[in-house]
């Protein structure tokens, strides 16, 4: 894919956001923030029977990069085992941007990564001392 292309998926994502919106009883829900730039993400998810991410939804305000990568993330993500989802790292979200970072743009795009390992987080601490 040529860069223009990796742009031109950048700016769908962000102009039209896939599960953008809110989940009536999540099984998972953590609100992330970037206080350098204001950029600030909610994930939500819900489960199915097996324990795999089922629906998975995002709200958020920010610069395209961050809500674009939060779209192509709860994307990614739909299907996946909470196990699958913690082992993605930077490498795997900088893979699904697809395009070439300065360093403050990297925590525009790890925010909706971060913001859902620390959602898995806290459903795990609540459900494990159940």
């Amino acid at each position: 894919m040529s860069f223009n292309m990796y742009q031109e998926n950048i700016l769908d994502h962000y102009e039209n956001p896939y599960n953008r919106g809110s989940l009536a009883q999540p099984a998972l829900e953590f609100r992330g923030l970037n206080p350098l730039c204001g950029d600030e993400v909610c994930i939500q998810a819900s489960l199915d029977p097996q324990g795999r991410l089922e629906k998975v939804c995002f709200q958020g305000e920010g610069c395209v990069i961050s809500l674009a990568a939060a779209s192509m993330l709860v994307e990614a993500v739909e299907g996946k085992t909470l196990e699958e989802v913690k082992e993605m790292d930077r490498q795997d979200m900088l893979e699904l941007v697809g395009i070439s970072l300065t360093t403050m743009r990297v925590k525009c795009a790890m925010l909706p990564l971060r913001t859902l390992g620390k959602a898995i987080h806290q459903y795990e601490a609540q459900t494990d001392g159940s």
